[in-house]
């Protein structure tokens, strides 16, 4: 053996076997994902598709790490799916994606204050509800408090 694993033949990539080599569940395990998760990720275009030994294991190297946690790191700011895969592919093509990921979190920013005030206008009817002194037990009701409520 000379030191390398070739992939089957449509996937063309080379691994010494010096370089970092992860396996899926090595990756699923590193990050808390399902493996269904990264395969999802390389189906939708999010990860590039993995290299395969010859028993037709995926194969990962650094730069899927590297990949992942951006995609990971991306997610917790709130960032579709959609999103990151754009701001990858404008990565991809040499272009900054700087003013578009600006684009997506002013985005998100207006869907959370929007939120925000549909969230408070929401406590304050609870709020209301919670001060009703007093019930009508009648059998026709269910339950006074929810009836009272008005509806749009």
């Amino acid at each position: 053996m000379n030191g390398f694993i070739l992939d089957p033949p449509d996937r063309w990539k080379v691994y010494n076997l010096a370089m970092k080599r992860f396996f899926i569940g090595d990756i699923a395990k590193k990050f808390g994902l399902n493996p269904r998760t990264i395969r999802y990720y390389e189906t939708i275009g999010l990860m590039p598709k993995a290299g395969r030994t010859e028993s037709g294991y995926r194969v990962y190297g650094d730069e899927t790490i590297e990949r992942l946690e951006f995609i990971l790191k991306a997610k917790t700011l709130g960032l579709k799916l959609d999103e990151i895969k754009e701001i990858l592919l404008l990565h991809e093509k040499g272009e900054a994606p700087c003013e578009c990921t600006k684009d997506f979190i002013r985005n998100k920013i207006t869907e959370m204050e929007d939120k925000i005030t549909s969230l408070t206008e929401l406590k304050e009817r609870l709020a209301k509800l919670l001060k009703l002194k007093k019930y009508k037990s009648l059998p026709k009701f269910i339950c006074p408090i929810i009836e009272s409520e008005k509806t749009s």
